[in-house]
């Protein structure tokens, strides 16, 4: 069911909280024109109360069809009414979570997402008996459902009940699984109260020499900041925090691992890592070939880190040192209008209609633009099936915003090409693939500003950007994937992961990965602590991959019109296939190392370019 919102930007920007600022315009005083239309969906909050009474009134009726599914008619019947009420649900949700980030502080439409929410939830708990009573079925009358014509959309959902259908338990025992949900949830929530309630850091001095607060919130931009002392200092305070809780977090890793293999075992997987790669159908290849080909090619990152270190005139980089800019920012105060069309020029190479659509769209209130008083902040691209895409931004005027705009737009473009092509059960895609769709974006964005760069200091800035953006999903992603295989083999095969030996590894990890150059310290070796995407295990590669195929897609429709109409047909298909397959038949086969090396091949590429830049500039 789609009835969750797709939040697909960054982490850390789906994170933020949000927006604040004394001179904030409120809600009203900011022009429809950069609000999003979110009339489009219920003209008013009347029609949404309507159609809320007639999901609730719809709910009973399904459960006419327990027990009955082994009818073709029966079953197409079930599956019908599911969508239809997902799809009513998916929209009373998406409505109201949108209103109620217009302004946190309104009660009114937090009330509709809290209602919205139990309303899903007792949408899944009234059709939570279909896919159990399905893999019951004899395996003969499952399989000759696909033959079908009534259920001719559901043929995806009807071979993937057979796929998983050897991980499937008995009713008493998925009750049973089910049940444990919460319990299996401690570690992370333990993780989640420590490190975002409990736990403090030291102040700091600012430039001036201010005593200011530090935060996690707070620590990427002091890292940012020209003076090293500020970084240092930031670093500091950060680390000593963890290292201070360093036996309870890793009893709240240690809890994950468990859980992790509990649930393996229970469904009957080899490993912690073929359960979670199973739902997309991802081979263990596509995992272990993304490793062993970046840590085969290690050399450009450790250049990477011997320029950087130059570029600041240290002896060596101190893991603080990895994020302050090596250029100025360039092109402040961007107008809206300008970016939106330094945007679609960009995104030429995908075509006319591509283009049309995205220019349409972000003239008729897909985006809701500025910041106001109470606004959420960060950025999203959030879609439900029968409405227009939405996007969330928090726009400034800087370049950055015009590169959140790119990725946004990418989500947005994507989930409108499979809308209106794909049938619901088959519309929502998987998160391998979302993340393609916007870096594209963002890649012919970067392509095109370098390429039309006219001074010598916005085209440093730009390449510089590139870099850090491949640098931190590629390279780093697939470290904290190399980890992530080693510690589960190890808790698997019953070998110690006592933070001891967390931090071993995770210290011989940044020495290979950064090389000589970088200092690694007790402190940077405590970072595995504060990485949440831990607890949901074997997640982060997916960055790493899909950074790999955008590059790699970006770069053969810059050279090939076919390529384009490849690529268009991967966003159209929607969720009709698995994300392996999609990619492969838009060009690119993440099973073998080529995707990657062509990532690796642009770093080198730039790293040269920026080579040259800074030595015409005397650094």
């Amino acid at each position: 069911m789609n009835v969750k919102p797709l939040l697909l930007a960054a982490a850390l920007m789906a994170s933020a909280g949000p927006a604040s600022g004394g001179d904030l315009p409120s809600r009203d005083q900011v022009p429809q024109e950069l609000r999003w239309r979110l009339e489009d969906i219920y003209p008013t909050d009347a029609s949404w109360e309507e159609e809320f009474r007639a999901v609730q009134e719809q709910l009973p009726r399904l459960e006419a069809f327990r027990g009955k599914l082994s009818s073709p008619k029966e079953l197409a019947a079930c599956l019908k009414l599911r969508d239809q009420l997902s799809i009513a649900v998916g929209k009373l949700y998406a409505y109201a979570v949108m209103r109620s980030h217009e302004d946190t502080a309104n009660p009114t439409y937090q009330a509709l997402s809290d209602r919205a929410s139990s309303l899903a939830t007792l949408l899944g708990a009234k059709t939570s008996f279909i896919e159990p009573e399905l893999v019951q079925l004899p395996r003969e009358l499952l399989r000759s459902f696909l033959d079908e014509p009534s259920l001719k959309d559901h043929r995806f959902f009807l071979s993937e009940v057979i796929r998983k259908s050897p991980h499937v338990l008995s009713r008493e025992a998925e009750e049973l699984v089910a049940s444990m949900g919460e319990v299996l949830e401690v570690p992370e929530r333990s993780f989640e109260m420590l490190t975002n309630a409990d736990m403090t850091f030291a102040p700091i001095r600012d430039e001036k020499g201010k005593r200011v607060e530090m935060s996690e919130e707070r620590y990427y931009r002091f890292l940012r900041s020209k003076d090293r002392r500020v970084r240092r200092e930031a670093y500091e305070s950060l680390y000593d925090a963890y290292s201070a809780h360093e036996n309870t977090l890793g009893a709240t890793f240690g809890g994950m691992l468990k859980a992790s293999s509990f649930l393996a075992k229970t469904r009957k997987y080899p490993s912690v890592l073929a359960m979670e790669l199973f739902d997309d159908a991802i081979p263990e290849e596509v995992y272990r070939q993304l490793v062993d080909t970046v840590e085969s090619n290690l050399k450009p990152l450790h250049r990477y880190i011997d320029l950087r270190a130059k570029a600041l005139k240290l002896d060596q980089l101190a893991p603080y040192d990895l994020h302050v800019p090596l250029a100025e920012e360039i092109h402040r105060d961007i107008p809206w209008d300008r970016a939106k069309e330094m945007v679609l020029e960009a995104l030429s190479p995908l075509g006319e209609d591509y283009v049309r659509k995205a220019r349409e769209g972000l003239a008729s209130g897909w985006v809701d633009v500025v910041e106001n008083r109470g606004k959420r902040g960060g950025a999203y691209s959030w879609g439900s099936y029968g409405t227009h895409p939405y996007i969330l931004m928090n726009y400034n005027g800087t370049i950055s915003d015009v590169f959140t705009l790119a990725h946004e737009l990418g989500h947005s473009m994507h989930t409108l090409y499979s809308h209106s092509t794909q049938p619901y059960p088959t519309s929502d895609y998987s998160i391998f693939v979302a993340e393609v769709a916007s870096t594209v974006n963002e890649m012919l964005l970067l392509e095109h500003l370098i390429r039309n760069a006219k001074d010598p200091k916005e085209k440093l800035y730009l390449i510089n950007y590139q870099l850090d953006q491949i640098r931190s999903t590629l390279y780093r992603q697939t470290m904290f994937a190399s980890f992530e295989r080693e510690v589960h083999r190890r808790h698997q095969e019953g070998e110690p992961t006592s933070p001891r030996e967390l931090r071993d590894l995770w210290g011989k990890l940044n020495r290979r990965y950064h090389g000589p150059n970088f200092q690694v310290d007790q402190r940077i070796t405590m970072e595995w602590a504060r990485i949440p995407h831990f607890y949901s295990p074997f997640y982060v590669f997916q960055y790493a991959t899909g950074i790999s195929a955008a590059i790699s897609l970006s770069e053969a429709i810059l050279k090939d019109p076919s390529a384009r109409d490849r690529y268009l047909n991967m966003l159209s298909r929607g969720g009709s296939a698995h994300p392996i397959e999609l990619l492969k038949d838009a060009g690119v086969d993440m099973t073998s190392p080529r995707p990657v090396l062509d990532a690796i091949g642009l770093f080198d590429r730039r790293l040269g370019e920026m080579e040259t830049l800074l030595d015409q500039a005397g650094r």
